[in-house]
């Protein structure tokens, strides 16, 4: 295909897990790439891999792109906020590799027919031995092309014995021209004859790759540095194809390696993070059996046993869950699970290893992808490996939320509630969530942590459980003031009219005002929080009582009343 029509980026994840969130910062910096030249970004799904590969995953993935609002221009087509991301305008489709197996046969056959790639019959044993040689040697293992390797006995073999075929790699340098880590070379005879079709029939990553960076008009490449020896591969397979037709086809595209992403312990950001939390709590609380409803008995203690196994994200998930763990966030869903808004991880994500232009002379962090798109420049994006500052990404995040406007905030809070909380939808009606809602917006840093804050209103009155602190520092102390406090409350809340927001809050601070109590508006207002929530925190007073409602807040102040009352008495 010519790569006249201008910019084109692609993504081109594996559908074998989550996105990854260093995944969704190279979807973002192509995404941005294309925006800004005014060029084209396809979404391709590198499937090769039978054996790992799934349907869902692919789904996921493209869902979770669709959630952060990176939308792609070519690929397949997914229904997200009412509109079809994806399609095949140029009919450089399928987009999914596991389709296009015709393709890398014609090109695997040219290869083979031109004496530039031959197959090996090489078995696991054999090869495990010429490893165990080289070790022994102390040399590096490097594959050496067999004498006979493109000989006419060897290509008539192929139709009876397994093999792989691999490319016959020239005897020459390698170089790179990279817009992030500048040129880079690769020695003559460091790259061995690699494997570009496996003994399943499927094509290798690397074959797959380069094809179908040609076929789709691919001009640039972003991704990670760990796949710099990936590139030299691929530049060196570039070569060879294009000396096929004369070098007609085959351009090499533009690459951009990013830096790596690493955690605040300053390892590289991984989903074994995740497996180490829940390996670490079940060593130390001796957990010689999955929890009911967790992990499957065998792959448990396969996964005890083996130290490099991992266990599903769901199974990690569940196991968590049972254990009361909290474990770090690293994909996508995990972010959103979490409660965070996919603006702000956008944002967030967008400054791990690129500065944006500076505002008026000063240093800018916080904007929009639309900000992102047209100003995004490979010559901003650095060599160093970014740090996942967690701390940094709750303070964009509690900014974001706490200055939302009202009515949107409780739109976003109904939805992640709908996905991963529906109990508070449940238990509420719409004027008492819109209420509850713009309560706990402003102490909230996640739309998880407002979620959580909405608790007092769902808990039963049985299941209220009284902080000891809060009730020695709000009922007890002074002789038990806060409970007089509360037996004074109780017959003015239950001859009050108007039961709003306003009236409320000017009946409290009538009471506090009261001679009689003398306690001052925290002295009224804290001891009605431990009756009816069981903690010293919650939303404002008023807001609280308005939300729980007259008979509900009546009988929390009867039952703290008789509850703490009782033990204070000793009755």
């Amino acid at each position: 295909m010519s790569h006249d029509q201008g910019c084109v980026t692609r993504f081109a994840p594996s559908p074998t897990g989550d996105l990854h969130i260093g995944g969704a910062r190279t979807a973002l910096f192509c995404w941005a790439l294309a925006r800004r030249e005014g060029g084209v970004f396809v979404l391709r799904v590198e499937d090769t891999d039978a054996a790992r590969s799934s349907d869902a995953s692919a789904r996921a993935i493209m869902r979770d792109l669709a959630w952060l609002g990176i939308d792609w221009d070519e690929g397949p087509e997914f229904a997200a906020n009412g509109r079809t991301l994806g399609g095949d305008p140029r009919s450089i489709g399928p987009f999914f590799q596991s389709e296009r197996r015709a393709l890398y046969d014609a090109y695997l056959r040219q290869l083979l027919d031109a004496g530039l790639a031959y197959p090996a019959f090489d078995t696991p044993a054999e090869l495990a031995a010429m490893r165990a040689a080289a070790e022994a040697e102390k040399r590096t293992f490097v594959y050496r092309r067999p004498e006979d390797a493109v000989a006419g006995d060897a290509l008539a073999r192929m139709e009876s014995d397994p093999h792989v075929i691999r490319l016959r790699v020239p005897d020459e340098a390698v170089a790179i021209r990279d817009e992030v880590l500048g040129d880079v070379e690769v020695a003559a005879g460091e790259i061995e004859d690699f494997v570009i079709r496996k003994a399943d029939g499927m094509p290798t990553y690397h074959f797959a790759c380069v094809v179908d960076d040609e076929l789709m008009g691919v001009t640039r490449v972003l991704r990670g540095q760990e796949h710099l020896t990936n590139t030299a591969k691929h530049v060196c397979l570039q070569t060879v194809l294009r000396r096929l037709d004369g070098g007609a086809r085959f351009a090499t595209p533009r690459y951009a390696h990013l830096p790596l992403i690493f955690n605040d312990s300053g390892a590289k950001m991984s989903k074994r993070e995740r497996d180490k939390v829940v390996r670490e709590a079940v060593a130390k609380a001796g957990v010689d059996e999955p929890p009911a409803g967790t992990v499957d008995r065998r792959a448990f203690d396969a996964w005890k046993r083996d130290k490099k196994r991992q266990l599903g994200h769901a199974e990690l998930g569940a196991l968590a869950d049972a254990l009361a763990l909290d474990l770090p966030e690293v994909g996508v869903r995990d972010f959103e699970a979490a409660g965070y808004l996919p603006e702000t991880i956008v944002n967030f994500v967008a400054l791990l290893g690129f500065t944006p232009s500076k505002d008026g002379g000063e240093d800018r962090e916080r904007f929009d992808a639309g900000f992102l798109a047209g100003d995004f420049e490979l010559s901003r994006v650095g060599r160093s490996n970014a740090r996942f500052d967690r701390k940094k990404l709750l303070a964009f995040s509690t900014d974001d939320i706490t200055t939302m406007e009202p009515g949107a905030f409780a739109k976003r809070l109904e939805s992640w509630c709908a996905a991963f909380r529906p109990d508070v939808l449940d238990a509420l009606d719409a004027d008492r969530r819109a209420l509850l809602f713009g309560a706990v917006q402003g102490q909230s840093k996640t739309l998880k942590e407002a979620a959580e804050r909405c608790g007092f209103a769902l808990a039963s009155l049985d299941d209220i459980a009284y902080d000891d602190k809060a009730v020695k520092k709000w009922l007890l102390k002074r002789g038990a003031e806060g409970l007089g406090v509360l037996g004074a409350l109780r017959p003015a809340l239950a001859a009050q009219d108007e039961w709003s927001v306003d009236a409320l809050q000017a009946l409290c601070e009538a009471q506090a005002a009261d001679t009689g109590l003398g306690v001052g508006m925290g002295g009224v207002a804290q001891p009605l929080r431990v009756a009816l929530t069981g903690a010293a925190v919650s939303p404002g007073i008023a807001q609280t009582l308005a939300v729980l409602g007259r008979d509900e807040v009546l009988a929390r102040i009867d039952r703290c009343l008789a509850t703490v009352g009782a033990e204070h008495t000793g009755a």
